[in-house]
């Protein structure tokens, strides 16, 4: 995913109603008119935000007769996922060897407790 699209669909996903749609469309396909229903805002505004959730990338529109349903496009979600556990994985890695050097500077709890009793 490139920089520039990368940023839309983080920058998209920032605002609560948007990541609201997105988790409305991730059990499948709705209308405005559905997707508009659990806010109190307008159906244009609601249109405003799906736009920019096309723009993105995250949704597409398709037509069918008279409906116009909005789709979550699955893999612009699993590419900023990818995305996102590429540097978790190395944050973890990170971790682990931070874990590792402090474990080998730690005595033994057997040593521990021997120096305690002493």
């Amino acid at each position: 995913m490139d920089d520039d699209r990368l940023d839309e669909a983080f920058l998209a996903l920032a605002d609560p109603v948007r990541r609201a749609i997105v988790a409305r469309l991730s059990t499948g396909s709705a209308t405005v008119n559905e997707l508009a229903e659990p806010f109190d805002i307008t159906k244009q505004a609601v249109s405003r935000h799906i736009a920019v959730l096309e723009r993105s990338g995250l949704v597409t529109r398709s037509r069918d007769a008279q409906r116009r349903p909005v789709h979550l496009d699955a893999q612009a979600l699993e590419r900023l996922t990818a995305w996102i556990d590429r540097y978790r994985l190395q944050a973890e890695a990170a971790y682990r060897r931070l874990d590792a050097v402090l474990a080998a500077s730690q005595p033994a709890a057997s040593e521990r407790t021997t120096k305690e009793e002493k």
